[in-house]
Formats: C-alpha cells, sequence, structure tokens
C-alpha cells in the first residue's frame, strides 16, 4: 500500500550563491553526505547538494509533515546501492522507500514513494 508520494523540483544554481554555505551545508547534509560532496568538485558538487536537499524535500512530503520540528534534514541519509541506485538508508517511516533523482543542467528533480502501513 502507497503511504505518501512526495516530489521536488529544486533549482541548481540557488546552491552557488549561498551566502553562508558552510552552515546551511551542515545543516543539509548528514556526515556520511557531508564526506562524500566534499570528494566533489565544480558542477558534480552542486548537483550533489542539491540532489540530497531535493530528496529529503521529496521525503518530507510523502512523510506527510514536511521538514521542521518532526522531520528534520539530519533525519534522512541517502547512499547508493551496489548498481548505483540511489537509496534512502536513514529514515524515520518504517516501510519501504524508493527514490528517483534526475539533473539537467540547471534543475534537479526526485521523487519518493513511501511503502507500507503507517
Amino acid at each position: 500500500m502507497i503511504y505518501g508520494i512526495g516530489i521536488d523540483i529544486t533549482n541548481i544554481d540557488r546552491f552557488r550563491t549561498l551566502h553562508n554555505p558552510e552552515t546551511f551545508i551542515s545543516r543539509v547534509l548528514t556526515p556520511n553526505e557531508f564526506a562524500e560532496w566534499k570528494s566533489k568538485k565544480g558542477q558534480r558538487a552542486y548537483e550533489f547538494l542539491a540532489g540530497r536537499f531535493s530528496v529529503k524535500e521529496s521525503y518530507s512530503k510523502a512523510y506527510g509533515t514536511g521538514l521542521g520540528k518532526k522531520l528534520n534534514f539530519q533525519d534522512i541519509e541517502i547512499d547508493y546501492d551496489e548498481t548505483g541506485k540511489p537509496i534512502i538508508t536513514k529514515h524515520p517511516f518504517d516501510g519501504i522507500v524508493h527514490v528517483s533523482i534526475s539533473h539537467s543542467d540547471h534543475h534537479v528533480v526526485t521523487q519518493v514513494i513511501l511503502e507500507g502501513d503507517k
């Protein structure tokens, strides 16, 4: 049974103009994600950050709370499985999570589907 569906589109270029990037990045990325982000350079680093931000937005919409008091960026962690498929490895939902990430030159679009009973 589908519990929730969330979708988000984020402009990658908005991450180039952050006024306080270290604070924002440490708020959005978990320590594991931050370590991976540090290995990225140039456009790929912005795509990675925008993708993680967008997945977490999509997840919060599917979960039904949005990001705020009940759910924050640190509650959700994205990684890859052995084939390179994105997976959400840390999250509060007790069920199956499906995630999709797609990039263009300027945008990232993500979708999260939560499957199971809650």
